[in-house]
C-alpha cells in the first residue's frame, strides 16, 4: 500500500472533503487491523485500540504536514496505543474472560487466509511469542509482505534501524523456536504427550521454554520431517487478514456528544464532514451519519470464513436448549431409493425426557470397522484425524474442556466419504448440556461449562452432542478434529450393534445415568446423517459446510 498513491485523497480529506475521509478509512483500515490483532494476538481489546488508533488519525490528519508520511505517521500511533494499552493492562487486573472471548488473531489467520503446511505453522506460532516480540512481529510480518518498509518499521518501535536490524533478528530465532514447537504438537511423541498432559493449553513462556527443551533433547520432535523454509520466505506476498463482517468502527465521536468532541479539539472541517447525513459505501464498508463505519458484506462475496466465537451469553448462563425445528420434508414416495440417500441431515432436537425409553435400535449388517487409529483413537489436536473403513457401527465420544480454552466451538467434520454415513443413535447417558451432579465439580455446571471456566458454544444450528454418539459406516470416510476456539477431544472406538444397544438402554457401566439414550435409525437410507460431512477432500476440514448434503 504506497502513501504517495494516496496523496490527493489525503490532502482533500484534511481539507473536510467526506468521500475522500470515508476512501481514506476504509484503505487503510485493513492495515491497523492487522498491526493491533497481531500483536494483540485478537484480544478483546483489539477493536478498542484500533477505534483508538482511527480516532486519533482523523483527530490530528490536520497536524500531518507531508502526505507521503502519512503510513508511517499512521503505524507509528497504533504502535503507540498498543503500549498505553499494555501499560494500562499491567496496573489493572487481566480480564481472563474477555481474553478468551475474543476470536484467536493466529486462527483467524490460517482460515480467513485459508493458509496451509509451514505457512500455517507460522502463523500458529506466534501465540506463542511474548507481548514485546508479538508487537515487533506485527510490523515485521508486513514488511516481508511488501506493505511497510524497515525505515518505517524502525520509527514504529522507536529505534534505529540498525538496532531493528538486532531486535528483528533475535524476534525471528524465537519464531523459529516456537514453530518448532507447533510442529511437535501437531506430531505423535509419546513422550511429549506425556509432558503436555499437564499443560492448561495456553501459550506462555513458561512453557515455551519446557517445550523448546524437550525438542532439543527428543529425537523424533526434533527431526523435522520436511525442509523448513525460513519465516520470511513464507510470508512474502501473504495478503492483509480482512476485517471481520460486522466490525464497527464509530469515528465521530467515540460516543462523545459534538459539544464534548469539540472540547477535545476536533477539527471543525472534519468534525463537519462527519456529521454530515451522508452513507457512503467503499471497499465493502460503510460510514453512515454520526460517522459509525460498520464492515459490510458486498452482494457477490463468499459468505465469511472466520472461526466461529462465542455469543454474547456464553459466559453468563448454560445454554438454553434451543426450540425444535420444522420437521424436514420427507422424501417423495415416488423418488428411487438410491436417491433418498443423504437428503436427511441430523436436525436440532430437545432433550427427550429421562424416563423416556428409546425406540427399538435397528440391527443394520456388521462385517467389521477398521480404524487408523486402532482399537481406540484419542485425539486432542487440531488437525488430528481417524480414517474409518468396513461395515459397522463406531462411537465417537466427547471430552468438551472449557476449563482449559471456552468459547466457540468448531465442529469435526467427516470428510471423503465413499458409501454411506449414518447418525444411528445417542447415548452415554446424558448430553453434554446436562447438569453435572451438584454442579461443583472443577467449575461445571453442564457438561458444556459453568459460569465459574466459561461455556462452550456451538454453532448456530447445531445439534448438540451427548457424551456417546453412534455411527454406522459402510464404506470409507475419514473423522477430523477442528479445535479452532474452545478446547475439545474426541475417542473414537469401533464398536457393535450389542455395545450401542446396551448403552442407550442402559447407559455406561460408569458414571451418573441421567437418561436413556436417543435412536435415530430407521433402518433405511433416511436415517439422519451427520450434519458436518462432505464426499469431498478440503485443504481444511473446518470449512465442511453444516448442512451439507452426501
Amino acid at each position: 500500500m504506497d502513501t504517495r498513491q494516496w496523496r490527493d485523497t489525503i490532502a482533500a480529506a484534511q481539507a473536510g472533503d467526506r468521500q475522500a475521509l470515508d476512501e481514506l478509512v476504509a484503505g487503510w483500515l485493513p492495515l491497523v487491523y492487522n498491526i493491533v490483532g497481531r500483536a494483540l494476538n485478537g484480544h478483546a481489546d483489539v477493536d478498542d485500540v484500533v477505534q483508538e488508533t482511527m480516532l486519533r488519525a482523523v483527530d490530528n490528519l490536520g497536524s500531518l504536514r507531508d502526505p507521503d508520511s502519512f503510513r508511517s505517521w499512521l503505524v507509528a500511533i497504533a504502535m503507540r496505543q498498543i503500549r498505553d494499552r499494555a501499560r494500562r493492562r499491567s496496573t489493572e487486573k487481566l480480564d481472563e474472560a474477555a481474553a478468551h472471548e475474543a476470536t484467536d488473531f493466529a486462527e483467524l489467520t490460517v482460515l480467513r487466509l485459508q493458509l496451509e503446511g509451514q505457512r500455517r505453522e507460522v502463523a500458529e506460532a506466534v501465540r506463542w511469542l511474548d507481548d514485546e516480540d508479538r508487537q515487533l512481529l506485527s510490523l515485521w510480518w508486513l514488511e516481508v509482505a511488501g506493505e511497510l518498509t524497515r525505515r518505517e518499521l524502525a520509527a514504529a518501535v522507536g529505534i534505529s534501524r540498525q538496532h531493528a536490524a538486532v531486535r528483528v533478528q533475535r524476534m525471528k530465532e524465537r519464531l523459529e523456536t516456537s514453530r518448532g514447537i507447533v510442529r511437535a504438537l501437531d506430531g505423535a511423541c509419546p513422550d511429549l504427550r506425556e509432558l503436555t498432559g499437564r499443560w492448561n493449553g495456553r501459550p506462555d513462556s513458561v512453557w515455551r521454554k519446557r517445550l523448546a527443551r524437550h525438542i532439543r533433547r527428543c529425537g523424533y520432535c526434533g527431526d523435522a520431517r520436511e525442509t523448513v523454509v525460513p519465516a520470511e520466505r513464507l510470508l512474502v506476498g501473504i495478503a492483509l487478514v480482512p476485517i471481520p463482517v460486522g466490525f464497527t468502527l464509530s469515528l465521530a465521536f467515540g460516543g462523545k456528544t459534538a459539544v464534548a468532541a469539540t472540547s477535545v479539539g476536533w477539527s471543525a472541517k472534519v468534525l463537519g464532514a462527519l456529521t454530515k447525513p451522508a452513507v457512503a459505501v467503499t471497499a465493502s464498508a460503510s460510514i453512515v451519519a454520526g460517522g459509525a463505519y460498520v464492515v459490510t458484506q458486498p452482494p457477490d462475496a463468499p459468505p465469511p470464513r472466520a472461526a466461529v466465537t462465542p455469543t454474547a451469553t456464553a459466559t453468563s448462563a448454560p445454554p438454553s436448549l434451543p426450540a425444535a425445528p420444522p420437521p424436514s420434508p420427507s422424501p417423495s414416495p415416488t423418488q428411487p431409493k438410491a436417491d433418498l440417500y443423504g437428503s436427511v441431515v441430523d436436525a436440532v432436537d430437545r432433550a427427550p425426557d429421562p424416563n423416556a425409553e428409546p425406540a427399538p435400535l435397528p440391527h443394520r449388517p456388521e462385517s467389521g470397522i477398521t480404524s487408523t487409529g486402532g482399537a481406540k483413537a484419542v485425539m486432542e489436536h487440531r488437525g488430528d484425524s481417524v480414517t474409518l473403513s468396513g461395515q459397522g457401527y463406531v462411537l465417537v465420544r466427547w471430552q468438551i474442556a472449557p476449563h482449559d480454552r471456552p468459547g466457540g466451538l468448531v465442529m469435526p467434520t467427516w470428510t471423503g466419504l465413499k458409501g454411506k454415513l449414518f447418525h444411528v443413535a445417542s447415548g452415554g447417558g446424558r448430553r453434554m448440556d446436562d447438569v453435572v451432579g451438584d454442579g461443583s465439580g472443577r467449575g461445571y455446571v453442564t457438561g458444556m461449562g459453568g459460569p465459574d471456566i466459561g461455556y462452550t458454544v456451538l454453532p448456530d444450528g447445531t445439534q448438540q452432542m451427548w457424551q456417546n454418539e453412534y455411527f454406522y459406516v459402510d464404506g470409507t470416510v475419514t473423522l477430523t478434529v477442528n479445535e479452532r476456539g474452545a478446547s475439545y477431544g474426541l475417542s473414537v472406538f469401533p464398536s457393535s450393534w450389542n455395545a450401542v444397544n446396551e448403552d442407550i438402554n442402559n447407559g455406561p457401566p460408569d458414571g451418573e445415568i441421567l437418561r436413556y439414550g436417543l435412536v435415530r435409525d430407521t433402518g433405511k437410507d433416511d436415517t439422519p446423517v451427520p450434519q458436518y460431512v462432505t464426499r469431498a477432500t478440503p485443504a481444511d476440514p473446518a470449512t465442511v459446510p453444516q448442512d451439507s448434503r452426501v
